[in-house]
């Protein structure tokens, strides 16, 4: 059995667990397991976040989840497949 990534693992259950926000203009506030951080689509389209974590690696679990969470928000927009509540 493969075990996936941890950070993927974290960025799903964020994304599942209702604790990402929408403020508008591609900014979206994430609440954390250590504290409650900005995510923010930079006018590439790439995501950037103010943890920790993500100012040291460049990639984090709150920038993921927002990513998955668009993404399926996306996916449910596409003509044919319903709406986005």
């Amino acid at each position: 059995m493969r075990r996936r990534d941890p950070l993927f693992e974290k960025a799903l259950k964020l994304a599942e667990s209702g604790r990402i926000e929408f403020l508008g203009n591609g900014v979206y506030n994430v609440v954390g397991d250590h504290g409650t951080y900005i995510v923010a689509e930079d006018p590439a389209g790439k995501l950037n976040c103010n943890c920790p974590g993500f100012l040291q690696k460049g990639r984090c679990s709150h920038a993921a989840a927002v990513m998955l969470l668009t993404k399926t928000q996306h996916r449910k927009r596409v003509p044919g497949r319903g709406t986005a509540p």
